[in-house]
């Protein structure tokens, strides 16, 4: 065990050391217990570590430019791979990682939390009484905001001082008592300008004057728009022609409404990992084998996940309003977030072609099998 005492400025050393915040940026907050004295029993940190005198939060820039791609409505890999998933599950880990062992070296219990996403709760009771349901999840975000490290912003989205909303966040506990960060001011980054609003592909968050999430921390008053999340869901997990060129190319005339729908956030994922991952029995002369969308289940063999809407208003138009009235630190760069005009799909019911393909290939693509020819 290390004789050195454990402070919040070892840790942060340590994390600007081997992190990716470079120039002294701040990657590190920490927040005492008491900050989360108004969580909900399902979200506390108490419930997964009953010894918790700290919290930490960590974020991890996403780069910018692996927005390109989906931006330019050419390539989708990236924003799974770099933006999201891997991002998430891979390579910010490795950083929290490495600061739970420093930490258990002075001596102290690290408590690594993956970041969850508490949406939903099943209404079951309590297994055994006076004790919470084994579901316990963290609400990253707002224990990064509890953790003095930015503010959610009004469509969900975390936003940090250097980065804006271009940040994965993962969480550590432990029984070191650590000092405290202090809490960003309510409305220090996010202006409501509701840029967001409109350019949500999935038409899911709501206007200024639309329903709201409210949390006090400390006596500040902290609100974001309470996000239809069966729209969300349903547009970023592809089954949104507006987000999802996919949708038309392997399902053409799939014409549902996303931006009117009442889905619940369950039935979207139902929906969308059903289709997504599923198998048809014809063969596709554009990708082997039978899969029904070929592209969605080429990136989740490679990770796991599916992704597609490349959050085109909840990131990608925060970055643009950030950055344009300078905002965040990190804003001197020299292409914009958009540097075209949005593409978007016509609606099904406008679309002359049903499908990116012409009607004579789609004829010859989903052509009746020859039994005898063995290809069954």
């Amino acid at each position: 065990m290390s004789e050195k005492r454990l402070t919040a400025g070892a840790i942060k050393e340590l994390a600007r050391r081997i992190g990716a915040g470079g120039g002294g940026v701040e990657i590190i907050g920490i927040a005492n217990i008491e900050r989360f004295a108004e969580a909900p029993e399902r979200m506390h940190p108490a419930n997964i570590f009953p010894d918790c005198r700290s919290v930490i939060s960590i974020v991890q820039p996403i780069p910018r430019s692996t927005y390109r791609g989906i931006t330019e409505g050419t390539h989708w890999n990236n924003y799974t791979y770099y933006s999201y998933n891997r991002l998430n599950t891979v390579f910010r880990p490795m950083l929290t990682e490495e600061i739970s062992r420093f930490i258990e070296e002075h001596g102290y219990e690290a408590v690594p939390v993956y970041p969850g996403v508490p949406e939903s709760y099943p209404n079951n009771p309590n297994p055994i009484p006076g004790r919470p349901s084994p579901d316990i999840n963290l609400n990253v975000r707002i224990a990064a905001m509890a953790c003095g490290l930015g503010e959610i912003g009004w469509s969900k989205v975390f936003l940090h001082p250097t980065y804006g909303p271009r940040v994965r966040i993962g969480n550590i506990l432990t029984d070191a008592v650590l000092e405290p960060d202090p809490l960003l001011k309510p409305g220090t980054l996010c202006k409501r300008c509701m840029k967001c609003v409109p350019d949500c592909p999935g038409n899911a968050i709501p206007g200024k004057n639309g329903p709201s999430i409210k949390i006090r921390i400390e006596g500040q008053e902290y609100e974001w728009g309470d996000v239809n999340m069966g729209r969300c869901t349903a547009t970023h997990h592809g089954i949104n022609y507006k987000a999802s060129p996919f949708l038309k190319k392997y399902f053409p005339g799939f014409n549902l409404e996303i931006t009117e729908s009442t889905m619940s956030e369950e039935l979207a994922y139902k929906i969308t990992h059903s289709l997504g991952l599923a198998n048809w029995y014809r063969q596709n002369p554009e990708f082997p084998g039978t899969a029904a969308n070929p592209y969605i289940k080429q990136i989740a063999a490679h990770c796991g996940y599916l992704a597609v809407c490349g959050a085109k208003g909840c990131i990608r138009s925060c970055m643009e309003f950030q950055e344009k009235i300078h905002n965040i630190a990190q804003d001197n760069f020299k292409t914009p977030v958009f540097p075209g005009p949005h593409w978007e799909l016509c609606p099904p019911k406008d679309d002359p072609t049903g499908g990116i393909v012409e009607k004579k290939a789609l004829t010859e693509l989903y052509q009746e099998p020859d039994r005898d020819a063995g290809q069954w």
